[in-house]
């Protein structure tokens, strides 16, 4: 891993990041996810945010979170904080959207990549080709902005409710990147804790996403 990507990890994250070799899959070159964001508009949004995400959470219990409105189509400036955007050169646009549990206790904003040139897999923080990194971020650095949805369960979702998030990096170009909050609108106050199920549900977002991308 390159000093840039440790510097700019150990800026965003308390956390030391996970490398993963081979786990972004050997299928997702570089090539490939140049393709896609020439393909971009050719695919419903539910080819990057499916209508539903589901997992299993530490405890073994069977989670899902689903959508609470449409994906967002955005510039990558306005869906990525600024210590994001130093990792994605070469993105041109992203998606936004936002998940609720099926309790409706907890909303996870998640933004996908594009990226458009050549060299962008190269120039994302100098992670290796085959390798994926993943961090968890507090919440004055995660790096996607939160999305609120209208009358729903994430209304009240902003940048004060934002508690933490999750960033799943890979050498071939692809990024995706979590906020999460709770519905009910409450900010982050110092000496917040963050509930288990709130992370896990953001890093089970992240990584499915992650996952699942096109290539």
């Amino acid at each position: 891993m390159s000093v840039v990507l440790l510097a700019l990890m150990s800026a965003i994250s308390p956390t030391v990041p996970a490398v993963h070799p081979g786990s972004a899959g050997s299928a997702g070159s570089a090539s490939a996810m140049f393709a896609s964001a020439g393909r971009w508009h050719a695919w419903s949004a539910t080819t990057h945010l499916p209508a539903s995400v589901r997992g299993t959470s530490p405890s073994g219990a069977r989670v899902t979170y689903l959508l609470a409105g449409p994906a967002r189509e955005t510039s990558c400036r306005r869906a990525f904080r600024p210590a994001a955007l130093r990792m994605l050169r070469g993105c041109v646009t992203a998606l936004l959207a936002t998940y609720t549990d099926v309790t409706q206790t907890y909303v996870v904003t998640a933004g996908v990549t594009v990226l458009a040139r050549p060299d962008a897999a190269r120039a994302t923080a100098g992670i290796p080709p085959g390798a994926t990194v993943e961090v968890r971020v507090r919440r004055l650095r995660a790096l996607v902005r939160p999305l609120a949805v209208p009358d729903g369960p994430a209304e009240r979702f902003g940048a004060r409710q934002c508690l933490t998030g999750f960033a799943v990096a890979s050498g071939d170009g692809r990024v995706v990147a979590t906020a999460a909050g709770y519905a009910d609108g409450r900010p982050y106050r110092r000496g917040t804790q963050v509930a288990p199920r709130l992370a896990d549900g953001a890093r089970l977002i992240v990584r499915a996403l992650h996952r699942d991308l096109p290539r």
